[in-house]
């Protein structure tokens, strides 16, 4: 019987010990960027009340000073579409050499989804490539790029998820570099808005965000046909700086957009949209810069964790590296919350029952000591 018990104990201790220590470091975390940023499907906004939007979640914030001044579930985890997108180029742009030539090939042209009409066989610079996949959202020029750098597409999820992590994104998850609806992808809009204040600090970023048209050339080099950037801000808002906008039948509309107005510049994201996004977009960034002066923090964009200086030896540029997810001077900066649970998940799993055990055989030999007194 008492093996029965310190067997039932120990297996209790065993299942119970490392699951509790997760769920209170999990419990005793803070939102990414700030208490009120949390998940649940509620509009946070202090001192003014911003317009009904139709998007499941967003956010507003200002990409100077890192202040998110009005958002709506901000870390709901969805589906980005196309605006992953922002995340790929974030992880493409330093690594790619803008004058290099890239030769269309079938597995380009039969990607699924958006195109801007990359060919089997005609040559393209990765600098037209960039404006395909910016501005008509072209998958096959994501395949292209991809395909040019070292390791291919499965290198490049690899180096946006530690690129992911880097920045403090830690709603998104990459299966899928395009965007497409794949399993187990996702972001949130407070993601989105880290990618579009990291990617604009980049001029060739925000270059070819906010680039209007460009042209491609046909098939067999028959001449060219005009592309214009999908994301209407860019034509119909003052002040607007592009970024990007994302669909699938899943995802529904997302968006990333940003403007500059008055000395402030402004991104607004939206996910899992139904229709009337960029009307939306519009309300909420005017509706923000309005009331700017009114308007109270409610959370912030996490600064990007610093890389430890480089030494002589890791001075040679990205595009030679292996491609591993933890490229050399990424890290993770853990809250404390998040440093004890990490610990408690080390420990091995021995660990928790023994202390247990221990005091349970002594409880279980304690009768027979009393019994022999007693006689």
């Amino acid at each position: 019987m008492r093996l029965l018990l310190t067997a039932c104990a120990t297996t209790a201790l065993v299942v119970a010990g490392p699951l509790t220590a997760t769920a209170a470091g999990q419990g005793s975390q803070s939102p990414v960027g700030g208490d009120l940023l949390t998940a649940k499907p509620t509009v946070i906004a202090d001192g003014a009340a911003p317009p009904a939007v139709q998007a499941s979640a967003y956010v507003v914030a200002d990409l100077d000073t890192g202040q998110v001044l009005a958002a709506k579930a901000p870390h709901a985890q969805l589906r980005p579409a196309s605006t992953l997108k922002t995340l790929t180029a974030l992880v493409l742009l330093p690594r790619l050499k803008k004058t290099d030539p890239v030769i269309g090939s079938d597995a380009d042209a039969g990607i699924i989804g958006s195109k801007v009409g990359v060919y089997p066989g005609l040559h393209y610079t990765v600098d037209l490539l960039f404006q395909g996949m910016f501005l008509a959202s072209g998958n096959d020029a994501v395949h292209a790029l991809c395909a040019h750098d070292q390791g291919g597409i499965p290198a490049t999820i690899q180096r946006m998820n530690a690129k992911a992590k880097e920045i403090g994104a830690l709603d998104t998850h990459v299966t899928d570099p395009t965007g497409l609806d794949a399993d187990g992808q996702y972001s949130s809009a407070y993601d989105l808005a880290l990618f579009a204040q990291a990617g604009l600090a980049r001029q060739d970023f925000a270059k070819y965000a906010s680039t209007k048209f460009t042209n491609f050339p046909n098939a067999g080099n028959k001449g060219t046909y005009q592309v214009a950037n999908q994301n209407k801000l860019l034509f119909n808002y003052d002040g607007a700086l592009g970024v990007k906008t994302g669909y699938t039948t899943l995802a529904r509309n997302t968006f990333v957009g940003a403007a500059r107005r008055n000395g402030h510049t402004l991104v607004v994201t939206m996910m899992n949209a139904p229709h009337g996004i960029t009307e939306d977009a519009s309300n909420l960034l005017t509706w923000t810069f309005s009331n700017y002066a009114k308007l109270k923090p409610v959370g912030n964009l996490v600064k990007e964790a610093a890389a430890p200086p480089k030494t002589q030896s890791e001075g040679k540029p990205e595009t030679k590296t292996s491609g591993t997810a933890h490229p050399p001077g990424s890290r993770t900066v853990l809250s404390p919350g998040q440093a004890v649970q990490s610990l408690a998940l080390r420990v091995p799993v021995w660990a928790y029952a023994a202390p247990p055990v221990l005091l349970l055989s002594l409880f279980l030999r304690r009768p027979r000591t009393l019994r022999r007194r007693r006689h």
